[in-house]
């Protein structure tokens, strides 16, 4: 039996073909420099870290700090590569900062990254 190498099929990614039986990942490159970026950016462990601390809440940087387990002033340079990147978004009360994940789809990526390196096989 002879499979055809052109044109795998990709049951894991579940993704239509397009006419020509290829698979479209990413619409345009925009697409693929947004997500490069958003990728970057979240790779840092303790960026992660912070990300999965705020999950779907909105979170003062003090909390952040008390559950992540640095100083602020560390925590502090990790939000503000997030936030200018626009994984975060943050609004001041009073002299408190919250942060919350600016997009839905930042939450879903965790969450596929959870499920993929986090549950141990059975």
């Amino acid at each position: 039996m002879v499979s055809d190498l052109r044109h795998p099929s990709h049951p894991v990614l579940n993704l239509p073909e397009k006419d020509g039986g290829e698979v479209d990942l990413f619409a345009d490159d925009a697409d693929i420099e947004r997500a490069s970026r958003s990728l970057k950016a979240m790779s840092h462990p303790l960026r992660l870290k912070i990300l999965c601390t705020l999950g779907d809440q909105e979170i003062s940087v003090q909390e952040i700090v008390d559950h992540v387990g640095t100083s602020q002033s560390n925590i502090s340079q990790h939000l503000a590569i997030l936030r200018d990147k626009g994984i975060l978004a943050s609004r001041k009360d009073a002299n408190r900062v919250y942060y919350r994940v600016s997009d839905g789809r930042t939450l879903q990526l965790i969450g596929m990254m959870r499920e993929v390196f986090c549950h141990q096989s059975r």
